[in-house]
């Protein structure tokens, strides 16, 4: 697992993987030219981050998801020209390293195609010392967090339920995340549910 260094992304050449995990998956918001299926083994995608801005506020924050370290995660990597690898790296920065709560590294990727082969890919790792990183959750604070989640980027549900949707398009689940949107579909069907009729005898 190699770390890079921050300037060395935009000045090497060739083309630029990125690994898409979360939001990335349905919403990349830059320009590729291929888009496939990929594994990174090392670490696993959580709701490991609290949200001070896209889907929360310091005082409600919200969460979204992290790498973090351990087990393998399926995904999405964006092979991008080498004529935009500057302009991407400048959006994903601006994108993903609001607070710096993410490390953004180099990581070995093997993509689900027929070649099956492996590439060096962009990423964005959770900084376990950060004060946003919410280590792991249970699932009931989870949902506490996204029920009350809602940022500059909307309300914290939309992107967890996006996130699955992406998940399902792919042909795969996060068991964990999949029972979360369960969750959070059962609170919008409570919350749209007619009201009980009045039991006749109690009038």
């Amino acid at each position: 697992m190699s770390e890079i260094t921050l300037p060395s992304v935009t000045t090497a050449t060739g083309d630029l993987w990125v690994f898409g995990y979360g939001s990335l998956m349905w919403r990349p918001g830059f320009d590729f030219e291929e888009r496939v299926p990929a594994r990174l083994v090392g670490e696993h995608r959580a709701l490991c981050v609290y949200s001070f801005v896209h889907r929360g506020t310091p005082e409600k924050p919200g969460l979204v998801l992290g790498l973090d370290r351990g087990g393998a995660c399926r995904g999405i990597a964006f092979r991008v020209a080498e004529a935009n690898r500057t302009a991407v790296v400048a959006y994903l920065r601006e994108r993903e390293q609001v607070t710096s709560v993410y490390r953004e590294v180099m990581r070995s990727v093997w993509l689900e195609n027929d070649a099956r082969q492996r590439v060096s890919a962009l990423a964005y790792v959770v900084d376990r010392g950060h004060v946003q990183y919410a280590g792991r959750l249970s699932l009931a604070d989870q949902h506490r967090h996204v029920i009350q989640g809602h940022g500059q980027s909307g309300a914290n549900r939309d992107y967890v339920t996006a996130t699955v949707k992406a998940i399902e398009a792919e042909g795969f689940r996060d068991t964990q995340l999949h029972q979360l949107a369960s969750m959070l579909h059962n609170d919008a069907h409570s919350l749209h549910a007619p009201a009980p009729a009045e039991d006749q005898e109690n009038r």
